[in-house]
């Protein structure tokens, strides 16, 4: 029997999924949180909820049989299964696409309240890149397996966990100079985790269905604006170098050897395209959920571990 307060989340143990889970289980909804592996990843998502609001399930396998019993005691479903490079050929059509596919799919047999699948910001022009397609190809057999589906498409989603502003800030610190892709004249509107939870859960609590929403944050910036807020954050000074394509080509292809690879070709790629609104969907402003939390404010709030002087070499806004 189906709990209409009992929401099961893929990709629970990433920055999103954590924050989710605490929005969630302190509103009284129960969370079932799925994870390929309850020895390595469990330690960190039990901390995120009281006692007795959230269950632990691991999974092998991706099959329709697996996933089914999983949705059969849960109203709604949220995916956040997303990777930022392959690790094997043909990765991102296996996450990006088959994947949200099959969860869609298992959500209307199951006649579930609500599918809600996360995508990517700033991806329909990007054709060149196979990140991006992957993303547009997942959002499109979600809509076509079941219209209760909500694909949330946000900008770059920050916080002290996150996999870019703390990628930076390690870079930043170490490197003297810093090379700036396109001229770093690319667009972003970053959204805290926090902000972006909060949409999320006013999905939810609201039954909106059938909808694509473009989830940003109250600012627009540059990609150098972020690097030198990421800069000043830090009380570092380091060179901001344009760099030619042909040399940021080689810069990728060096970078993307690492075991976590800093830059990828593909991700190189989809630098060239602004990360904002695209006009053709509904933002979370129009639905009146506005994000609020503002980059520079945030990024404070962590950034004192890049410093010299650790949490004691500034004042930190409470």
């Amino acid at each position: 029997m189906k709990n209409q307060d009992s929401i099961l989340i893929f990709g629970s143990s990433g920055h999103i999924g954590k924050s989710l889970i605490r929005k969630f289980t302190k509103n009284n909804y129960r969370v079932t949180a799925v994870t390929r592996s309850i020895h390595r990843k469990g330690y960190q998502i039990k901390t995120q909820s009281n006692y007795g609001y959230l269950a632990l399930e691991e999974i092998n396998s991706f099959t329709e049989e697996n996933v089914s019993k999983l949705m059969e005691s849960s109203s709604i479903c949220i995916n956040l299964i997303g990777i930022l490079y392959e690790k094997k050929k043909n990765h991102f059509n296996l996450i990006h696409s088959d994947l949200p596919s099959l969860l869609s799919k298992c959500a209307s047999k199951k006649m579930l309240d609500q599918f809600i699948h996360v995508s990517a910001l700033g991806i329909e022009e990007a054709t060149d890149s196979n990140y991006a397609l992957s993303k547009l190809d997942g959002e499109n057999k979600v809509k076509e397996n079941f219209n209760k589906s909500v694909i949330l498409k946000p900008s770059i989603v920050y916080s002290v966990d996150d996999n870019f502003t703390t990628n930076f800030m390690n870079l930043l610190s170490m490197l003297p100079i810093m090379p700036l892709y396109y001229g770093g004249k690319t667009k972003f509107t970053p959204i805290h985790v926090s902000d972006f939870s909060n949409i999320i859960y006013e999905v939810v609590k609201k039954k909106i269905t059938g909808e694509t929403l473009e989830c940003i944050g109250p600012e627009v910036f540059t990609f150098k604006e972020i690097l030198i807020k990421i800069l000043k954050s830090i009380n570092k000074k380091r060179l901001l170098v344009p760099l030619p394509f042909f040399l940021a080509k080689i810069n990728a292809k060096l970078f993307q050897l690492m075991p976590k690879p800093l830059l990828t070709i593909d991700q190189l790629k989809l630098l060239k395209y602004d990360n904002i609104i695209s006009k053709k969907y509904k933002t979370n402003y129009d639905l009146k959920m506005e994000a609020n939390k503002k980059f520079e404010e945030e990024i404070n709030r962590y950034s004192y571990n890049w410093t010299s002087g650790g949490q004691f070499s500034k004042k930190i806004d409470k």
